[in-house]
């Protein structure tokens, strides 16, 4: 159970700091890296940018997940194949080889598994691994890629594992939540640390906590006012981490800043109004989990017309 008392003032959450250490708050810091064989992780990549993925050879993973950015892109529903709206808006690739499950709806276990349905979309990529396997082993150069990092020519298991073994490596440590958790006290200002004692105690943290905050479990997002479009109505919560730099929010993409989105989830998910101040405390803390990807400080992603999308 969680009890309100209100947003704590600076004062009194600066106090709380010498307390706090990994292994006594529900969000855990995010690994370094997860290991991964390098041959593999250089050819998911370069497949992760081929066109070939795609029917036409006009689309691959990085038309939605712009790595450079925000894993993700800036529009509220990016578009298909033919030119049609996606229905969900797209989550970003970062740290989804955390979640429990991928997509909005959760309907893949393994990114593996990911990667083989929308391949075989015909709204993404309208294609399928046999055909990208087709396409990939008339190319003496990727041969002899596939045969480096797996001692074999491309095949349907290979091809799904390397792209699957690149977006493992797609994590983003290094935030100033996450150094704030290691015992840096200096890592996040005291208005930081006050929306986050806030988020714990509105029970936003029953949702959104662990390594990836949020990512592990479903819900409803109109628990007791509606919040968006209405289906699918069961939804995997999403990761919180970067997400200062991931708007639109929701599986819609209807809120268009983080502080409109916290609103949206307060009176949604926790039939609360809150307060101006209350919102600006909350963004401030989840500013705090952008970490970095290659050394790179993660940033928003800028407004495309560019289609595809895959997987988490």
């Amino acid at each position: 159970m969680f009890v309100w008392f209100g947003a704590a003032s600076p004062m009194a959450a600066q106090s709380l700091t010498l307390e706090v250490r990994v292994g006594s708050e529900p969000i855990t810091p995010l690994p370094a890296t997860l290991t991964q064989d390098p041959q593999r992780v250089v050819l998911g990549e370069r497949l992760f940018n081929d066109r070939r993925l795609s029917r036409d050879n006009t689309h691959d993973c990085s038309s939605c997940h712009d790595i450079r950015t925000n894993g993700a892109s800036a529009n509220r529903h990016d578009v298909t194949l033919n030119g049609q709206l996606l229905p969900l808006n797209t989550p970003t690739v970062f740290n989804a080889g955390l979640n429990f499950r991928l997509n909005w709806e959760g309907n893949y276990r393994s990114l593996e598994e990911g990667a083989e349905q929308i391949l075989r979309n015909p709204a993404i990529m309208g294609s399928s691994a046999d055909e990208v396997v087709k396409k990939l082993r008339a190319d003496p150069e990727m041969v002899k890629q596939f045969r480096d990092a797996y001692g074999r020519e491309p095949d349907v298991v290979a091809l799904l594992d390397a792209i699957a073994t690149y977006e493992r490596s797609l994590v983003t440590p290094g935030s100033r939540f996450d150094r704030w958790l290691a015992g840096d006290s200096s890592a996040i200002t005291p208005e930081e640390l006050a929306g986050y004692q806030l988020f714990k105690s509105l029970g936003c943290i029953s949702c959104h906590q662990g390594a990836n905050v949020g990512g592990n479990l479903f819900q409803r997002h109109d628990i007791f006012h509606p919040l968006g479009s209405t289906e699918p109505q069961l939804l995997r919560v999403p990761s919180l981490r970067n997400v200062a730099t991931t708007a639109p929010y929701f599986h819609d993409g209807s809120a268009p800043t983080l502080p409109e989105a916290v609103k949206a989830m307060g009176i949604a998910q926790l039939d609360r109004e809150l307060t101006d101040q209350q919102i600006t405390a909350i963004v401030a803390f989840l500013q705090t989990l952008t970490g970095a990807y290659r050394d790179k400080i993660v940033g928003p992603a800028t407004a495309t017309s560019r289609a595809g999308g895959t997987i988490p």
